[in-house]
């Protein structure tokens, strides 16, 4: 065998071990959980999203996470629920359902990686949001944890409804107002 020969088969084993390592998770809707918290002037509140999707890939070297290369999240509008029918109304007319029927987010870059403990780890990344047809590329901090073959993400972010073209919703012709600040809470379960 030529020396030529050779190097082309280890650079083509070296290659797709290298690939190996990259693994794809999708999103358990049934153990995952996003919650949105407001505020009005007259009582906090909250919506939980029913109805969530998504995919992760990550790769992983010796056991550390070395790279995130995807990560999608998608929340079916009219799945966010608050156990009050009358503010669910206004909720979906706020967000336009009837013609946006998905919040997406998709990450666009991974900055840091910073390990936190034996199994879990701290990322900063950037992502496009798009809530209502509007799209907005955001900062999004968040903790990966890996326990065998599932991962599970956790945090949250505050967003300004306007950002997104979202009138706050209001009740009862205007004597509820709610604030346009949101705090969105998550817990997502990946498995492969």
């Amino acid at each position: 065998m030529k020396p030529y020969s050779n190097f082309k088969m280890i650079a083509c084993v070296l290659l797709l071990s290298l690939g190996v390592n990259a693994q794809s998770y999708k999103l358990d809707n049934e153990t995952s959980n996003l919650i949105i918290e407001g505020t009005s002037n007259i009582h906090d509140w909250t919506i939980e999203a029913e109805n969530t999707s998504g995919n992760l890939t990550a790769e992983f070297e010796e056991g550390f996470l070395e790279s995130i290369s995807n990560l999608d999240f998608k929340v079916k509008t009219e799945s966010l629920m608050s156990g009050k029918s009358g503010m669910d109304k206004n909720t979906y007319k706020a967000l336009n359902t009837d013609k946006y029927k998905e919040i997406a987010f998709r990450l666009k870059d991974v900055q840091k990686i910073e390990k936190a403990t034996a199994d879990s780890y701290k990322v900063k990344a950037k992502g496009s949001l798009e809530i209502s047809g509007t799209k907005k590329d955001i900062a999004l901090d968040f903790d990966l944890k890996k326990n065998g073959n599932k991962i599970v993400l956790t945090g949250d972010h505050k967003l300004n409804m306007t950002d997104f073209g979202i009138e706050a919703p209001t009740a009862l012709f205007g004597t509820i107002t709610t604030d346009e600040d949101v705090i969105i809470k998550f817990e997502s379960h990946f498995k492969n």
